[in-house]
């Protein structure tokens, strides 16, 4: 008879104090069973989920031979999440802790709700870890460096928080990817939280009021019927504003206005409702500069910054290339099986990728598609990356002054854009390419008609 496995998670406590470990068995989730040891060597029934470790485990306050059981839990599960605790909140102790591996130190004696709220977060990271092989409706943060794993840890920490967040990072450096993590973590098997996601650079601002707060029948021309905004669509769920930094200024303090009082009027109507939104605002740009250039609240970046996430370039987790790429290829199978040779990913390590890991996806499907062998080469590598090289100085030729300057100019640059397009078909390589952001470039691509490549 084949034994059945407990589904529920598993924490150690380490304590000496049998007061401590009832009063942590009493308060813990139903979700979650304990082991408690006075010691290392009672630590029986692993593996473990997480482990709290008090820092004396003999009685004697002069000796901390909590870190040593912490470096010892450490070496032998790189995985297992440690939370050292003590009454004794000695800094040099507390940062010896870190050191040997806690991931955090809670002080004693811990409060119900504290360790509800520390369970959570590592439950958290246990979903986005795993978020690949448990058919999350969202895509998982791939790689295994330490960049990457403090990503993942950043994620999990903002599980339970309802006050806006701010994602900052470069095009392409996985931003949506994030915001979905971040929407999942919160979700349960009774429920399903709602999750509106709106690109602010493609929202005209004549419009973003009546798009964001909504209109009643009437406010306007062309209003012949009560519409529900944005916000109020994402009430109980979450609301990503994918590219604040393009939402005009005009339009910022009604954002912040929202943000302070959690309350939406529809254009035209006499009276506001509350709702319950957490905002997420993703960006590509330095806020801070922009409040210094006068094109940005600084009382909104203030009312943002409170929960911050950064997300590294691909440059700075070069590493994971290799694992990105295979993920991308396996996307495309069973229609392409192509795998990755050594000589291919040391080759695809060496690029720059100023698009990040949206240039790879896109230079992951190429190699899917040219690719002549079942496996993916050095060379098919190079013969599909794109040159990151300026743009050869060519214009149009025969010029007819008797246009004027500013027709002159608009029609060079129209030819600087089809060029580039022409050259790399990814809007964000060919945005960072020309010196634009992604917004100003989708904004020339429509007042030219300029034809993007499929």
């Amino acid at each position: 008879m084949t034994e059945k496995k407990d589904p529920r998670l598993k924490l150690l406590v380490v304590d000496d104090d049998e007061l401590i470990a009832a009063s942590i068995r009493i308060s813990l989730p139903s979700n979650w069973r304990m082991t408690h040891a006075t010691g290392l060597a009672g630590a029986h029934g692993g593996p473990f989920t997480a482990a709290f470790c008090d820092m004396h485990l003999t009685g004697d306050l002069s000796r901390a031979e909590g870190v040593q059981v912490v470096q010892k839990l450490r070496a032998a599960d790189p995985h297992l999440e440690l939370i050292a605790m003590s009454g004794n909140l000695d800094r040099e102790l507390m940062e010896a802790c870190l050191k040997a591996g806690a991931s955090r130190f809670l002080a004693k004696p811990l409060s119900p709700e504290e360790l509800k709220l520390t369970l959570e977060k590592i439950e958290a990271l246990l979903l986005i870890r795993d978020a690949a092989n448990r058919s999350l409706p969202t895509t998982p943060w791939i790689g295994e460096t330490s960049t990457s794993q403090k990503v993942r840890r950043d994620i999990a920490q903002l599980r339970g928080e309802a006050g806006p967040i701010l994602i900052e990072g470069e095009s392409g450096t996985g931003k949506e990817v994030a915001t979905g993590l971040i929407h999942a973590q919160e979700s349960n098997s009774r429920e399903t939280r709602p999750f509106i996601s709106v690109n602010l650079a493609a929202l005209p601002e004549a419009v973003f009021e009546s798009e964001f707060f909504g209109h009643v029948r009437g406010a306007f021309t062309g209003a012949d019927q009560n519409k529900m905004g944005l916000a109020e669509a994402a009430h109980g769920g979450d609301l990503f504003l994918d590219e604040v930094e393009a939402l005009p200024l005009s339009q910022q303090a009604k954002l912040l206005r929202f943000l302070e009082s959690g309350e939406v009027r529809r254009v035209g109507a006499k009276e506001s409702i509350r709702v319950n939104v957490r905002v997420i605002a993703a960006t590509n740009r330095n806020l801070d500069q922009m409040v210094k250039e006068g094109k940005f609240r600084e009382d909104l970046l203030w009312r943002l910054n409170g929960r911050k996430l950064n997300l590294p370039t691909l440059r700075d987790r070069i590493d994971d290339v290799g694992a990105l790429a295979t993920f991308f290829l396996d996307l495309e199978k069973p229609r392409r099986n192509k795998t990755l040779q050594a000589d291919a990913v040391e080759r695809l390590k060496k690029h720059d990728w100023p698009g990040n890991v949206r240039e790879l996806k896109r230079v992951c499907e190429q190699l899917a598609l040219h690719s002549p062998l079942p496996f993916i080469r050095a060379e098919d590598a190079e013969r599909v990356l794109p040159r990151t090289g300026p743009l050869p100085a060519t214009g149009p030729s025969n010029l007819d002054l008797s246009k004027g300057l500013n027709p002159l100019l608009e029609e060079f640059e129209a030819s600087l854009i089809r060029q580039a397009l022409k050259e790399n078909p990814d809007i964000d390589q060919t945005a960072l390419l020309l010196g634009i952001s992604r917004s100003s470039l989708y904004k020339k691509i429509k007042d030219y008609s300029i034809e993007t490549p499929r």
